[in-house]
C-alpha cells in the first residue's frame, strides 16, 4: 500500500509518499508546498491544488490520508487551514484518491505511542520509523499521518469488511 500523508496549512502543507511493505515503512518522497503571506488567497489555494496534484501524478499513491481539522483558536488561522484543505481535498478527489481523516491526538499516538507528543517526539519517531530526516516539521507530520494510515488502514478495512457480512 502507498499512502499519501499530508499536514495541511496555508501557507506550508507538508505532504509524504510512503509505502508499507509488511511492517517496514519507506518513504518514497517529501516536503513541504509553501505559499507567501503577501500572494492572493487564490493564488496560494491553486499553488496547493497544482503542487499536490503533481507529487500524486508522479507518485501514483493509493490512498490519501490528512490531518483532521480542528477548532483553531485564531479564527483567521482556521479559515486559511479549511480553505488549504478544501483545495488539498480536491486535488485528491480530481486523482481518485480516497481520503482518510485522522486528528492529530490519533496520529501522535500511532507514531509515538502518546497522543500528547511535541513536535520533536514525532519528528524523532518519524526518523526513527523510517530513517528519513525531514527539513520541515510539517513534512515530519505528513509522514506521521502516512505511517497512522498504513497501520490502521488496513485493520479498519478488515472490521469494514466484517461489518458489512
Amino acid at each position: 500500500m502507498i499512502v499519501l500523508g499530508i499536514d495541511p496549512g496555508l501557507a506550508n502543507t507538508g505532504y509524504a509518499v510512503v509505502r508499507r511493505a509488511g511492517s517496514r515503512m519507506e518513504v518514497l518522497a517529501h516536503g513541504t508546498l509553501r505559499t507567501g503571506a503577501s500572494t492572493p488567497p487564490e493564488e496560494r489555494l491553486l499553488a496547493l491544488h497544482d503542487g499536490l496534484a503533481g507529487v500524486v501524478a508522479e507518485q501514483h499513491p493509493d490512498v490519501a490520508a490528512i490531518e483532521a481539522f480542528f477548532v483553531h483558536p485564531v479564527s483567521k488561522a482556521a479559515m486559511g487551514m479549511a480553505a488549504a484543505r478544501g483545495a488539498l481535498l480536491v486535488s485528491c478527489a480530481q486523482a481518485g484518491l480516497a481520503v482518510a481523516e485522522y486528528t492529530p491526538t490519533a496520529i501522535k499516538q500511532a507514531v509515538t505511542g502518546n497522543g500528547r507528543a511535541g513536535k520533536e517526539q514525532v519528528r524523532g519517531m518519524v526518523a526513527r520509523l523510517t530513517g528519513v530526516e525531514t527539513q520541515t516539521d510539517h513534512a515530519a507530520d505528513a509522514i506521521a499521518v502516512a505511517i497512522c494510515h498504513a497501520s490502521a488502514g488496513p485493520l479498519q478495512a478488515a472490521i469494514g469488511v466484517r461489518e458489512q457480512r
